[in-house]
């Protein structure tokens, strides 16, 4: 079962100048949010509703190396993947546009 995360372009072309992904949560809450696919689409129109500039990450669990908790922090009855550590670009499946409104 894939995982997924939703970054904007300019968070993406960092990524790939650098060859690993860790954003600003990684540090302030310790992990990376992700979604299952059946939870993508609502967090992204919570999170993101109305964004043009939005990818994406498809991430094969199996390939990461960094431990993955679901987790629900927010008491909201449902789990959400948590990455706690960097994504390499290997452990990325692909990468491709997002629009909130539309499913993936």
């Amino acid at each position: 079962m894939k995982i997924y995360h939703v970054l904007n372009k300019k968070q993406w072309k960092k990524v790939e100048q650098r060859g690993f992904y860790a954003p600003d949560s990684l540090e302030k809450d310790g992990f990376i949010h992700c979604s299952t696919k059946k939870q993508v689409l609502p967090t992204a129109n919570r999170r993101f509703k109305g964004k043009k500039d939005l990818l994406l990450l498809v991430i094969n669990p199996k390939k990461v190396k960094a431990k993955i908790v679901y987790e629900d922090l927010k008491g909201r009855g449902e789990k959400h993947p948590h990455i706690y550590g960097k994504l390499s670009l290997d452990e990325i499946e692909s990468v491709v546009e997002f629009k909130p409104e539309i499913r993936p």
